[in-house]
């Protein structure tokens, strides 16, 4: 089966930056090297900030395993400017990946999405516009309900924005994980979603 075609769609942040969604759908040729680069370094910069990402320091990502978990199935790539090719030089807003949440047979349609927004893009509204746009695209791959497994309470621009986007809390996992800056552990609240 020919995997769906994702037309670029524009929008415009709070902040009046215009900017561009790219859809990829698992072929790395289809990525700019160094929009991979960089991509790369903001996953690495914010597991090393350790308050949104469960990982350790020490499973931080090599390029190779990076684009295994956040490029093989489907990514998504928000860039400045309005444009209607991802090039090389091409400056990165923010970027959200799709792939199953259970990779069995029986529920293969339920998707897991994780979102990167740039530190200086925070704050504008990008990560609500990668959002909506999920919710768009998750369906065109053959979904039919989203789930987060984690997201931090302490994530509060996150939990806003799913909460504004009309995901359920479909479960709350006391303690789920001790994260850089607390001395408790934190709870994360589990999110869905049906397209």
């Amino acid at each position: 089966m020919e995997p769906p075609h994702f037309e670029p769609i524009h929008t415009t942040l709070k902040n009046g930056q215009e900017v561009t969604v790219f859809g990829l759908v698992g072929h790395r040729d289809k990525i700019p090297p160094r929009i991979l680069d960089v991509l790369h370094e903001m996953a690495n910069a914010e597991i090393l900030e350790g308050t949104t990402y469960p990982h350790e320091d020490d499973e931080i990502y090599d390029l190779e395993g990076f684009y295994n978990w956040w490029c093989s199935k489907f990514c998504a790539v928000m860039v400045a400017g309005s444009c209607t090719e991802l090039t090389d030089d091409a400056q990165v807003v923010g970027s959200f990946y799709v792939k199953p949440n259970f990779p069995y047979g029986r529920n293969r349609h339920i998707c897991n999405a994780g979102f990167l927004v740039s530190p200086e893009f925070r704050g504008t509204g990008a990560g609500y516009e990668l959002g909506k746009i999920y919710l768009k695209w998750g369906p065109m791959l053959g979904y039919t309900y989203s789930m987060f497994n984690m997201v931090f309470v302490t994530n509060v621009g996150s939990v806003k924005i799913w909460d504004k986007l009309g995901f359920d809390r479909i479960g709350l996992i006391p303690k789920a994980a001790k994260l850089k800056g607390y001395d408790e552990y934190i709870d994360a609240i589990q999110f869905g979603k049906q397209f």
